[in-house]
């Protein structure tokens, strides 16, 4: 369980940090209006950064223009909330865009004297990133969601479709699941995700009984349902991609015969109005990080950036989060203790409890959800800690 926890609450202000046992202690917020953005991070200037005696150097690595510019942009307003929200003075975040090019993003990085790396945001990145840092001995926290990019010193902070998976065939072996099939889209995820289905299913005792794979187009998975559906002799079945996805297949799984099978989904369906919509996707279950707290989050970032957040903004929050609380015990201008970012009791942020593994990938509480008429129930709520 949790050495220490960080209580959370909204108002107007903005996010409100809890005294008592929490992440950060005597914590206040700088109150901003609604449309009033606070200043971003530092950029790096033509020179070099102002000296530092008594804070820590990080650098923030996102795209911030090109395709993927408004998430980049996003997750860096998330890294402002946060210093705002805890008024940290012992934090310089200076961010720098990948979209021209992440080694040369991650080089200025290193030559600003920067000692932690948080991004970047796409696992194709990461691979040129590590290994300027890892010559400088500078640690890194990914965004990405890419498991096999982790090493002892790159730490996937993004939510992993196979804890996801996990999560949810638990849930459904407690409520007396045993025979699995499954749609797998092809490509890269599609074999992750099976990888990740069949290696939970069997941790759990069960069975996977069928699986197809599709191409992502309306006809391939409609096809596969009903090549899956036609074998039958299962009780679940994982349709292991997006909501969009999900509600296509749905009907040809629950036609004749197949009425009764129970539907599991993953963290895509999370946020997918689609999912809450589909007559064909009633009874479902998935597993998710919880958006308890995303909820309140959204509304102080709106009232401050006058526009909804990303979803994954909160990676941006939560790494700042955790390098206040990794600081306390790390001197400013010296490599970081990467021990620290594995600690057994973990970090609770605003997508709930996190804690890093030693091979750095990340362990999160999912909560699992299941589908209703028009809506979403939590019908598992997230652990706040972890067991061991």
């Amino acid at each position: 369980m949790f050495g220490q926890r960080l209580g959370m609450r909204m108002d107007r202000r903005g996010l409100v940090m809890l005294a008592g046992v929490a992440l950060l202690s005597a914590c206040k917020v700088i109150p901003a209006g609604p449309g009033t953005a606070p200043p971003p991070p530092d950029r790096p200037s033509a020179g070099t950064l102002p000296e530092d005696q008594r804070r820590h150097r990080v650098a923030l690595l996102v795209p911030m223009s090109g395709p993927n510019g408004a998430v980049g942009q996003a997750i860096a307003n998330a890294a402002t909330m946060a210093l705002l929200d805890t008024n940290a003075d012992n934090l310089r975040i200076t961010t720098y865009d990948t979209s021209a090019g992440a080694q040369a993003a991650a080089t200025r990085a290193v030559a600003d004297g920067n000692k932690l790396v948080l991004g970047p945001l796409l696992s194709d990145d990461i691979h040129a990133v590590a290994a300027t840092a890892r010559a400088a001995r500078l640690p890194v926290i990914s965004f990405s969601n890419d498991e096999a990019a982790a090493t002892r010193d790159v730490f996937v902070m993004g939510s992993l479709p196979s804890q996801s998976i996990a999560r949810t065939v638990a849930y459904a072996k407690s409520k007396g699941v045993t025979r699995y099939a499954a749609l797998v889209p092809a490509g890269e995820y599609g074999q992750r995700a099976s990888a990740a289905f069949m290696s939970a299913v069997q941790t759990q005792g069960g069975r996977v009984v069928a699986m197809e794979n599709f191409n992502r187009s309306n006809t391939s998975v409609t096809s596969a349902a009903r090549r899956l559906r036609d074998k039958g002799g299962y009780d679940a079945v994982l349709i292991a991609d997006g909501g969009r996805i999900a509600a296509q297949a749905a009907p040809a799984l629950r036609g004749p015969g197949g009425a009764a099978v129970k539907i599991l989904g993953n963290e895509l369906w999370s946020g997918e109005s689609v999912v809450a919509s589909a007559a064909g996707l009633r009874g479902a279950w998935f597993a998710a990080v919880s958006d308890g707290r995303f909820r309140q989050f959204a509304d102080s970032y709106k009232s401050r950036f006058g526009v909804p957040p990303h979803r994954i903004a909160t990676l941006g929050y939560d790494a700042v989060l955790l390098t206040i609380r990794i600081a306390r015990d790390w001197r400013p201008g010296t490599t970081l203790p990467t021990g620290r970012l594995s600690q057994a009791d973990g970090f609770l942020g605003v997508d709930g409890a996190f804690r890093f593994g030693a091979n750095g990938v990340v362990q999160r509480a999912m909560e699992v959800r299941e589908v209703r008429a028009g809506t979403i129930a939590v019908v598992s709520e997230a652990p706040t800690g972890f067991a061991n």
